[in-house]
């Protein structure tokens, strides 16, 4: 069947919307209370990109003053392109400041820069997500304007799945700890991050929430099948950590034994070289085509399995995205992704295991279509309640509503 002609995001965003708006829970003496929400990440790009702009956009629908503060010189055309369309949602605005990705000397200038700017625009709400975006928002100096703005944190794996074990894990860990004592909330999209933080980075957090990710209802349309497909299909950065090796390893090793599989990739990353020579090398250069990053869902009709091959992970919307589409998956059990399969995580491979990761894939080619795409019939049904977006918003909100109550409280002990 040929696939549809899939919306774009802006389309699925109003589809969304009409779908089930979303209301600000937060009241006190019976009147909505507004906030000025001030979110600080590093990278325009990804899972936590997009998380940041549903948020953002439902926010501001709830009535919200909302600004976004992120790095200058990642993400390129498509981030700028996103933050334009979402322009008309930041009353706050876009501040964008260099920001490295790994910890330097230009983090203080940075840090600097995030103090200005909510001073500025008067936010009583910085929310950090991933570890830089933490970092500033969390440790940002407001002096006495500061007394009554709290300080949310959204890990999105980062740090904490930063070869454990390691020294510089361990400084990281260390680093958390001390921020834990700065933060008034914590919004860990998945169990596995908040078990992790309590693992290594330990004591008990001020308040804390599990808010997953969430997906809107327009997420769930078909994409249909286009009339020649990949047999396989990835979909993210194009990096060591995602476990790309491995899948190549299995589709050569697959294509020993005489199936001709053909893998569509469609991502980039600092490891796009060293794959592109990997595969050369591995003689599958007629086997992989290689595809710069685009909307998800006109990708997925372009393969009849798609496979996530991941090393870590916290909770990744790539999946989320896919199984509500009903796209065939094979994916790692690792990070939050049992928690999105649910009862079929029985299904998920273990992780850096290319023998079982073919077995996994070709298992899936052969079986009865029906079955097949029953059982991703069965995985998107199971995320309607689970994952949804306006659950999401209203989570985070809330999550604001208890940290505002808890430094009230605070206040009030303080001054008796």
């Amino acid at each position: 069947m040929t696939a549809p002609i899939a919306p774009s995001l802006t389309a699925l965003a109003a589809q969304n919307r009409a779908a089930s708006p979303v209301v600000d829970l937060r009241t006190r003496g019976g009147a909505a209370e507004r906030h000025r929400i001030l979110h600080v990440f590093r990278a325009p790009v990804g899972g936590l990109f997009r998380h940041v702009v549903d948020l953002t956009r439902l926010q501001a629908e709830a009535g919200h003053a909302v600004g976004l503060v992120c790095d200058a010189s990642t993400g390129g055309e498509r981030a700028a392109r996103t933050l334009a369309e979402l322009a008309p949602h930041l009353a706050l605005g876009v501040t964008r400041i260099p920001m490295r990705r790994n910890p330097h000397a230009s983090d203080l200038a940075a840090l600097r820069a995030v103090r200005k700017q909510a001073l500025a625009v008067g936010a009583d709400v910085l929310h950090g997500h991933g570890a830089k975006g933490g970092v500033f928002a969390r440790l940002a100096p407001l002096g006495r304007a500061g007394r009554g703005v709290i300080r949310a944190y959204t890990p999105h794996g980062g740090s904490y799945n930063y070869r454990p074990g390691t020294p510089l894990h361990r400084v990281y860990m260390a680093a958390e700890r001390v921020m834990a004592r700065a933060t008034d909330l914590f919004l860990f999209e998945s169990e596995y991050v908040a078990s992790r933080h309590a693992a290594y980075a330990g004591g008990s957090p001020r308040l804390e929430r599990i808010v997953h990710n969430g997906i809107g209802e327009a997420e769930f349309l078909p994409v249909g099948t286009s009339e020649d497909p990949f047999d396989l299909v990835y979909v993210g950065e194009l990096r060591e950590a995602k476990g790309l090796p491995v899948l190549l390893r299995a589709l050569a090793r697959i294509r020993g034994q005489g199936r001709n599989l053909r893998l569509l990739m469609v991502g980039s990353g600092p490891d796009t070289e060293s794959l592109a020579a990997m595969a050369e090398n591995l003689g599958l250069r007629d086997a992989i085509a290689f595809e710069p990053p685009q909307a998800i869902r006109p990708v997925l009709g372009r393969g009849r399995v798609m496979v996530v091959p991941s090393l870590a992970e916290s909770l990744p919307y790539v999946v989320l995205e896919a199984a509500a589409a009903a796209q065939p998956l094979v994916a790692t059990n690792v990070g939050g992704i049992p928690e999105i399969f649910g009862a079929l995580s029985g299904s998920l491979v273990p992780p850096g295991d290319c023998e079982a990761l073919g077995q996994a894939i070709v298992r899936i080619l052969d079986e009865e279509p029906a079955l097949r795409e029953g059982r991703a019939r069965a995985l998107s049904d199971s995320l309607r309640t689970r994952f949804s977006m306006n659950r999401m918003a209203t989570d985070v909100l809330c999550g604001y509503a208890a940290a505002f109550r808890a430094k009230r409280v605070a206040a009030a002990s303080a001054a008796t």
